[in-house]
């Protein structure tokens, strides 16, 4: 037993390792590469506070801002799709399946279309759509041995009520609102502020913490709400407290990025694979942040268009989704 719970330890290092080095690795391409190349001094001399002409708009405005707002997202959306897919203890209950990443859009959409919000404000109406969403998704749903399958149905009706909603709300707007929210709707990172990387920064320091603390007893979960509360977790309570931080931290990214498909759902999943089967939320958040500031890479550098990056993340993750689920090798880790 001690030697297994070594070799376990062991290959999430080794996974969290190279998750996180793949994340440096993308981080100084962005930033350092494209149309405009910046030299590592020259890049640290930027960030401490030197005037380069170019250089230092370039990075501060336009690179450094994409990158960390997109890695930022990546490690809300990889983390909340790993604590609904562990919770539910389905693969497809992501908060883009759940609804939850909908609800953050029309509520976020509609602060902006009728009440002309913005900032905080608007990130503020996300949260409470998100919330509405899962507090409605919870109480229907209710408890018992079928309880997250009927999650999941809700969900799904729900995102299809929210659809016609947001149709209804972009119908509503100017002409320039409304390009500029569906732009916001599909994803994106074109010059995302500095006051909502750090408003998701912050959200992030508190949320992942209480999530690690809150997520110990998700093993036991896994094996149903009645077994779980014979060997002693609350499932209940564990389940909605861990439901409230995945849909904050969900809400906040959605506000500063837009609701990017497809990272919830391949995140927790591609984990899962490399962990020998068991989930981790801190490996997801990697991953996540990984497939994000990859697919802007792509988007912004080398995909002629130039369109947004949750573009790339719906075309790519459907294939991508197919082969983690039917691949032999993967099915049987």
């Amino acid at each position: 037993m001690a030697a297994a719970r070594t070799r376990v330890r062991r290959r999430l290092s080794v996974a969290l390792a190279t998750a996180a080095f793949a994340l440096l690795g993308l981080l100084a391409a962005r930033v350092l590469l494209g149309d405009y190349t910046v030299t590592i001094p020259d890049f640290f001399r930027i960030v401490t506070g030197t005037d380069i002409p170019v250089a230092g708009f370039m990075v501060m405005e336009s690179k450094l801002p994409a990158a960390l707002a997109g890695a930022l997202a990546g490690v809300a959306f990889g983390a909340a799709g790993s604590i609904f897919q562990t919770m539910l203890r389905n693969p497809l209950a992501s908060p883009d399946v759940l609804g939850v990443s909908l609800g953050a859009s029309a509520g976020a959409l509609g602060s902006s279309v009728l009440l002309g919000w913005s900032g905080t404000p608007m990130s503020l109406a996300a949260l409470v759509g998100s919330l509405v969403v899962a507090l409605l998704i919870h109480l229907v749903g209710g408890r018992g041995a079928t309880a997250s399958h009927r999650m999941i149905l809700i969900g799904l009706g729900i995102s299809a009520a929210l659809q016609s909603l947001i149709q209804w709300l972009l119908m509503r707007s100017n002409i320039h609102q409304a390009q500029d929210a569906m732009v916001w709707l599909t994803g994106s990172l074109n010059s995302p502020a500095w006051s909502g990387i750090a408003r998701l920064t912050i959200v992030l320091a508190v949320g992942l913490p209480v999530a690690a603390v809150l997520a110990r007893p998700l093993r036991l979960i896994e094996l149903g709400a009645e077994a779980a509360t014979a060997l002693g977790a609350a499932a209940g309570r564990t389940r909605l407290a861990l439901m409230a931080v995945a849909v904050v931290i969900t809400a906040t990214a959605a506000s500063v990025t837009g609701p990017i498909a497809f990272v919830s759902l391949l995140a927790g999943p591609t984990a899962r694979r490399l962990n020998g089967g068991r989930p981790s939320i801190p490996l997801s958040a990697l991953i996540g942040a990984c497939i994000v500031v990859a697919a802007d890479y792509l988007t912004t550098y080398v995909v002629p268009g130039g369109f947004p990056v949750g573009v790339l993340t719906g075309i790519a993750g459907a294939p991508f989704l197919l082969f983690l689920l039917t691949s032999p090798h993967l099915a049987r880790k």
